[in-house]
């Protein structure tokens, strides 16, 4: 039976917001985090094969995604945002990266534009949000974008999610272990997401929690768990967005 890393942290409490004019991350100061934890700190390697086969499925899968779904997808998905509200179709956003470094992170736009976009995270009910963009979200959609991601080797479709770079020198200053989840490709998916642990985070113990995973998925990685992942993640997206058009079909 799975069971996750455990993070011992002392007391629960909610996540502070932090604020808009907090200082970025420092990426020279990640780095530094990070290899101070790689020394103390050991992390299980895969089989040798394991990067390259992994790369060449991102490879094939998001290649052959972007052809044969991107191709007629995008342009109904860009339609709509621009019907809906003014602003650009793709929003990008920096995040972190594998070692720390970060890269530019794509979306379909689902918010109006604002700007708090980079510095507060989507709430449920947040008003930022257009009414397409609710359908983007809830069909998860909106993170197909990524897969061009996937395609120029910023991200793995299989990873821990990466986070905003203000948020991850947030989070490594209160949660242990938090930057050995950098020891792997940020993903489009991830074990904490398979677990039930995605969207708005509201208090610490959440975040414990997807940290945990993602601890787990690092010791534990292989192509099976990898596929294991994959199709567990598409199984809860059919599902999620079956049930979202039922409800509006009912209401």
């Amino acid at each position: 039976m799975e069971q996750p890393v455990y993070i011992n942290i002392p007391v629960e409490r909610k996540i502070k917001p932090i604020s808009p004019d907090a200082p970025q991350s420092d990426i020279a100061e990640i780095r530094e985090m990070f290899r101070e934890m790689n020394q103390r700190y050991m992390v299980y390697q895969p089989a040798p094969y394991y990067h390259t086969v992994k790369r060449a499925i991102d490879i094939v899968a998001s290649a052959t995604f972007i052809f044969l779904v991107m191709s007629w997808l995008f342009p109904i998905v860009a339609l709509l945002i621009k019907l809906s509200s003014k602003g650009p179709v793709f929003f990008r956003q920096k995040r972190t990266g594998l070692k720390g470094v970060e890269f530019d992170c794509f979306k379909f736009r689902t918010m109006y534009v604002n700007d708090e976009a980079d510095t507060k995270q989507a709430t449920y009910k947040d008003k930022r949000i257009t009414r397409v963009g609710r359908f983007l979200r809830a069909t998860h959609l909106d993170e197909t974008a990524q897969f061009f991601n996937v395609l120029l080797g910023d991200m793995s479709i299989v990873g821990p999610r990466p986070h905003m770079l203000y948020h991850t020198r947030y989070y490594a200053q209160s949660i242990p272990y938090y930057n050995l989840r950098h020891e792997s490709q940020p993903g489009m998916t991830g074990m904490a997401q398979i677990k039930g642990y995605i969207g708005e985070i509201n208090v610490e113990r959440e975040l414990r929690k997807r940290v945990q995973w993602d601890v787990y998925y690092l010791k534990n990685r292989s192509i099976s768990l990898d596929i294991k992942i994959i199709l567990t993640t598409f199984g809860q997206v059919f599902v999620k967005a079956f049930h979202s058009i039922i409800g509006k079909k009912s209401s």
